[in-house]
């Protein structure tokens, strides 16, 4: 289907940069931007939607992110990570059924549709359960199955977790024309062991997949993997392969000068996840030095569990105020640069290069937002406002692959209703 978006306010990708095109026009042919301009075009578009007073912006791209943990929204709050982890949310989630974690990615994503996600990097158990979950949604995800061991005899290719990782890959990668990636996943220095570590980075490698590891989180982490191994965790994955191909870090709170040097030179993103640090008090990633010196860092809300929303208007937000108080300089990191790391810096770390920016030729990934709320008026600087002032409920509309799959509050391809029973249902049993 034609369609063309007209009279909208469009954060366009030019040159390598945002523009905004005022009152501005955007064409649609199937999946696909197939025109972007101020002037009206001439080729004849099957609908016409009249977007007056509406931003668009490319689909936000959530890079780190756990759906299944929507079920255990609130749990454990006020505690640090390692109690947090192993203490209330390991025990609760030994008893997670395939069906609670279909429940939990559907409920995640009907709140990552309402605040403009289009694509979602998942880490979680039963990987293989949810992707036709995805598929049916109309979403786009980078799924993971996150490799734990703490037997270091244990045999990687008879390991439980080791054969779903593996068809995870060779059932959904690539599926949905494209929609689901499957990537490899490392839960965590501290919950694995060198052998499975190895092992699981030589079958990524094999296959051209990416690796998706938690990485420095907390300052404990840091000085007791040095106290083991003599290496800092970033040091100690590279040594053993993890980092040999498309690979992102998720937090990455207490990476040193050495590390920051280490993560570029082998091409790793780090996904910035700043509520959650915050929450669990595990502290504040350095991103400006990330960006300064070159690294690809993307935005993610991590799980709900820990967030408590996965709301990523919300997350860009804290990214565009915090390190300015934090290192008492406002003129660190600009809203251009927090929404690149909220679409094209996602993009990236996922692997896909057709989405991420409004630009002709790009898939359809489009979030509009309503501009005629007091909150956002008056609009002298759209991406200021986008950044300081917008809120995941002005969100209007949410599409992907040219297809809407959120509208005025009303999803198109979800069951609103009985997602939240389901929902609470489950929480009753298990909490």
């Amino acid at each position: 289907m034609k369609r063309l978006l007209a009279h909208a306010d469009i954060l366009a990708w030019e040159n390598g940069g945002f523009v905004c095109l005022k009152n501005g026009y955007l064409g649609i042919n199937g999946d696909r931007i197939d025109y972007l301009g101020t002037q009206a075009p001439q080729a004849p578009y099957a609908e016409t939607r009249d977007m007056t007073g509406k931003l668009l912006l490319p689909g936000l791209i959530n890079g780190h992110t756990h759906t299944g943990m929507s079920l255990l929204r609130g749990l454990g709050s006020d505690l640090p990570l390692d109690k947090w982890l192993f203490d209330t949310v390991f025990p609760v989630e030994d008893r997670l059924t395939d069906e609670d974690l279909r429940i939990g990615m559907e409920l995640s994503m009907l709140e990552m549709l309402a605040s403009g996600i289009t694509s979602f990097t998942d880490m979680y158990m039963g990987a293989s359960y949810c992707a036709p979950v995805i598929l049916a949604s109309g979403m786009k995800a980078n799924l993971c199955r996150p490799m734990q061991s703490f037997d270091p005899d244990e045999d990687p290719m008879t390991c439980r977790r080791m054969r779903e990782m593996l068809a995870l890959y060779d059932e959904w990668n690539g599926a949905g024309d494209g929609r689901i990636v499957t990537d490899f996943s490392i839960h965590a220095e501290y919950t694995c062991t060198e052998r499975m570590v190895r092992a699981a980075a030589e079958e990524a490698q094999k296959r051209g997949a990416g690796m998706h590891v938690h990485l420095s989180e907390t300052e404990a982490e840091q000085q007791k993997c040095i106290e083991r191994y003599g290496m800092t965790p970033a040091e100690w994955f590279d040594s053993l392969g993890a980092f040999g191909g498309r690979a992102y870090a998720a937090h990455g709170v207490w990476l040193t000068e050495s590390d920051r040097a280490l993560l570029k030179q082998r091409g790793v993103s780090v996904v910035h996840c700043p509520e959650s640090n915050l929450k669990l008090g595990s502290g504040v990633a350095n991103v400006p030095a990330l960006v300064a010196e070159g690294l690809n860092v993307a935005i993610g809300t991590d799980g709900a569990a820990s967030n408590n929303n996965l709301n990523m208007l919300e997350e860009m937000h804290l990214v565009g105020l915090l390190h300015k108080g934090v290192q008492r300089d406002p003129t660190l990191i600009s809203p251009a640069q927090v929404l690149s790391m909220a679409t094209v810096n996602g993009a990236r770390l996922q692997g896909r290069t057709d989405t991420g920016a409004l630009a002709v030729g790009r898939k359809a990934d489009i979030v509009a937002i309503d501009t005629d709320r007091p909150h956002l008026t008056p609009n002298i600087d759209p991406m200021a406002n986008l950044i300081y002032a917008a809120q995941g409920a002005d969100v209007v509309l949410t599409m992907v692959d040219g297809r809407i799959l959120y509208e005025n509050g009303a999803y198109l391809t979800l069951d609103r209703e009985r997602i939240l029973f389901d929902a609470r249902k489950a929480a009753r049993r298990l909490l």
